[in-house]
């Protein structure tokens, strides 16, 4: 039996946690091996249910927890998440995250970190939700030479420009509607100004293109200045506009930016709409590769996190190949 704690039951750790429950089967005979949530981290109150009895709002309670191997780190943000990820691996524990905010801040140290106490640090979820392309990017692209990278990461961004264009709403009651589902925070700053994609292109590049790229660097712009009028201009030209992160290795170096841009309605990305995603992938020999899926959401984004799991389960005491052993180089002298 392999014990599990998650930290932070909100959306994505809920999530977890029932999926987890749901397809305990299928997870064990994947893995090899059982595996059960033993304990979830949260000081909120929640209403009584089938999951109170794991919740603590002590964390000794799971970090001095010997039996328990693998934390999940679901809390988001860089402060206490950071601080509970550095103190899994300090005492032998691995860790699972959706948290694209801190693996773009701090991949190389917490990299690093985890290689020093030989466990793994997996974070499949930090991009794209339940679309698989970090594993895709780091093993079965491998053998290419990736050249660009260019995707739709934000699903709030791109169910709002769906709106926009096939219900002629304006930018203000898209982002009424995007909150009103759950698709959007009070404050939506990150998703609409884009920063959200602008940390998952920076993830995505610093493994395909093996050097890690610093997301503050990144010249990146969300959509909060599009109006109704400029989605009907595209629309007449027989285009769309869409939020587009992008990437390119020359030899110069390595370019990357987040926009708005206007997309012809036969371009691969043009079709991709309400809370979905892709990413299209450019090697030399592969040629161009597409990864479509749901972005984000409760079960598509525990999903990718339950899978990071069954690996380390399935290969425990083996050091799992996510593409970033470059990172963890380039911080040594």
């Amino acid at each position: 039996m392999i014990n599990v704690a998650v930290l932070g039951f909100g959306v994505v750790g809920s999530g977890v946690v029932e999926l987890m429950d749901q397809n305990s089967s299928k997870i064990a005979r994947k893995a090899g091996s059982p595996i059960k949530i033993k304990k979830i981290l949260d000081v909120r109150e929640f209403p009584t249910n089938a999951y109170s009895g794991m919740i603590t709002g002590n964390s000794d309670e799971i970090f001095n927890d010997d039996s328990i191997s693998i934390i999940v780190e679901t809390i988001g943000g860089t402060d206490a998440a950071y601080k509970y990820t550095m103190k899994a691996f300090s005492k032998g524990k691995h860790v699972v995250t959706s948290n694209k905010e801190l693996v773009a801040s701090h991949g190389p140290e917490l990299l690093a970190c985890a290689r020093e106490n030989n466990v793994n640090y997996l974070f499949e979820a930090s991009v794209g939700g339940g679309i698989p392309i970090i594993r895709p990017l780091s093993q079965c692209l491998a053998a290419n030479e990736i050249s660009e990278i260019t995707g739709i990461l934000n699903g709030t961004t791109n169910y709002m420009l769906t709106l926009m264009k096939n219900e002629k709403l304006s930018f203000e009651d898209a982002l009424k509607s995007a909150q009103q589902k759950g698709y959007a925070e009070a404050n939506p700053s990150s998703d609409i100004e884009g920063h959200d994609s602008c940390r998952k292109i920076a993830i995505l590049s610093s493994i395909a293109y093996d050097e890690f790229l610093d997301y503050k660097k990144i010249p990146t712009k969300g959509i909060s200045s599009i109006t109704l009028s400029d989605i009907e201009n595209a629309e007449r030209e027989g285009s769309v506009i869409k939020l587009i992160a992008s990437s390119k290795k020359t030899e110069s170096g390595i370019s990357a930016q987040v926009a708005p841009a206007v997309i012809p309605k036969n371009h691969p990305l043009a079709g991709v709409e309400d809370v979905f995603n892709a990413v299209l992938v450019k090697g030399n020999a592969i040629g161009e590769a597409m990864f479509y899926g749901r972005g984000a959401g409760k079960f598509p984004t525990a999903s990718a996190v339950v899978a990071d799991i069954i690996d380390i389960v399935d290969h425990m005491g083996v050091p799992r190949k996510n593409g970033t052993h470059s990172w963890v180089r380039q911080l040594q002298p």
